[in-house]
């Protein structure tokens, strides 16, 4: 594969399935929305800050609808001011939080009938938010590091396909597996574009325990779908070269995933990650993350395969 050209790109035809930051953004047209169905879903798929600001925002509207309410049917709230927007507000959120310091209390049959019902929107409330909060925080998540860049460079004798992950954590993470996966525009027969995915065989798919690196490497035979290809054609293509990464945490003894992805300016040719694994003693091993998205021209690193 000749060196890649830096020329003016145009502007792509498709984003990035797995993209920087936030992601692939879609809008969806002419299909049913589902906004409560799927709230919950949405919420645990939301930043923390996203979920925080949102149950805030709602815990405030609830208190407000329920103060005016009570404004609306006068004297409903003993020891309160009359026609007091904040006496009323905070007697709503004393009764939805079932604190009762007994100041303020409900007065008459409607104010009673009232406090009953924001009552029970606070045990649904409290419910929904301890139930995203615990979920959110019990998921399980990888912390997976992938190299900047991917790299071309002989092993062995051979042209291979070559990046390099690390588990950020202080734990194992075992049975590990990945998957490589080539996507790009192709032109059927009859002329018509489209997104076609091709599996890139591994020389090694899966490791027992991943503590520190794995370099992941695609062999470029006469059988791969990378065979031949140019960082021209493969910018021309706008090919995604996307690694998925599956594994069991050791600690949380549960399944995580990770996921990252290449386009054709993230691939060098004649390059190879700098070493990081230093050992200084029979059991003391150093890894150099500040130079973990390093390159630099020769054989392959010591890293592990």
């Amino acid at each position: 594969m000749k060196k890649h050209s830096h020329k003016k790109q145009s502007t792509p035809r498709h984003p990035r399935i797995v993209a920087r930051g936030d992601g692939l953004t879609v809008i969806s047209t002419g299909r049913k929305k589902r906004g409560l169905s799927d709230m919950y879903v949405r919420l645990l798929g939301a930043s923390w800050r996203r979920m925080i600001l949102l149950l805030v925002a709602v815990y405030i509207s609830i208190n407000v609808v329920f103060a005016l309410t009570y404004l609306a049917i006068g004297d409903g709230i003993t020891n309160a001011q009359k026609g007091s927007f904040a006496d009323a507000f905070f007697f709503s959120v004393q009764t939805i939080a079932t604190i009762g310091y007994g100041a303020l209390t409900p007065h008459g049959l409607i104010a009673n009938l009232l406090v009953t019902l924001e009552s029970m929107f606070g045990f649904a409330f409290y419910g929904v938010v301890t139930g995203l909060v615990f979920s959110k925080f019990s998921r399980p998540t990888a912390r997976i590091l992938f190299s900047d860049k991917a790299v071309i460079t002989n092993h062995n004798g051979k042209p291979h396909f070559m990046l390099r992950l690390a588990n950020e954590r202080d734990n194992r993470i075992v049975d590990t597996s990945a998957r490589l996966t080539l996507m790009r525009d192709e032109k059927t027969t009859e002329g018509v574009l489209m997104r076609r995915f091709y599996d890139l065989p591994l020389v090694r798919r899966q490791i027992p325990i991943l503590r520190l690196t794995w370099s992941v490497m695609h062999e470029i035979d006469e059988r791969s779908p990378l065979y031949g290809m140019t960082p021209e054609s493969l910018t021309e293509m706008e090919a995604e070269i996307i690694i998925s990464i599956t594994g069991i945490d050791d600690t949380l003894s549960q399944t995580i995933h990770a996921r990252h992805s290449y386009i054709a300016d993230e691939i060098v040719c004649d390059a190879v990650f700098e070493d990081i694994l230093l050992r200084r003693d029979d059991y003391v091993l150093e890894v150099r993350y500040d130079r973990f998205h390093q390159l630099k021209s020769g054989v392959s690193s010591n890293d592990s395969e």
